[in-house]
C-alpha cells in the first residue's frame, strides 16, 4: 500500500468511530521517526481506546500490522505506530495540552 493510500485508509478508518477534528500532518524532514502524524480527538476514555482498537483491527485485516500501540489502558492519549504514519487518539483535555499540530505543524 502506497504512503498516501495507507493514510487515506487509516483517516477513514478513525471516522469510522466518529473521531472528531482528524488531521493529518507532514513531518518529513521533521521527524527521523515518522512521515505522517494523523491526530483525533475521542471524547471519553472508552472512545479513545475503541478507535484505536477498530483501527488496529481493521489494519490487521488490510494485512498491515501495527508496529506498536500504547496508551489504550488509561484512554486518555492512545498511539498506534504504523512506520511510515503515527497515529494520535487523544482526549479533548490531552490535545489541548500538547498541541501536536502547533509543534509539528
Amino acid at each position: 500500500m502506497q504512503l498516501e493510500q495507507l493514510n487515506e485508509f487509516l483517516v477513514d478508518k478513525v471516522d469510522d468511530m466518529k473521531a472528531q477534528d482528524i488531521k493529518t500532518i507532514d513531518v518529513q524532514g521533521k521527524s527521523s521517526i515518522t512521515d505522517y502524524m494523523i491526530v483525533c480527538t475521542g471524547t471519553s476514555k472508552r472512545h479513545v481506546a475503541s478507535i484505536a482498537e477498530h483501527v488496529a483491527k481493521e489494519s490487521k485485516l488490510a494485512g498491515i500490522t501495527p508496529l506498536g500501540i500504547d496508551g489504550e489502558a488509561e484512554g486518555e492519549w492512545v498511539v498506534l505506530d504504523m512506520g511510515t504514519t503515527i497515529i494520535h487518539v487523544m482526549q479533548e483535555e490531552q490535545r489541548e495540552l500538547y498541541q501536536l499540530e502547533k509543534l509539528w505543524g
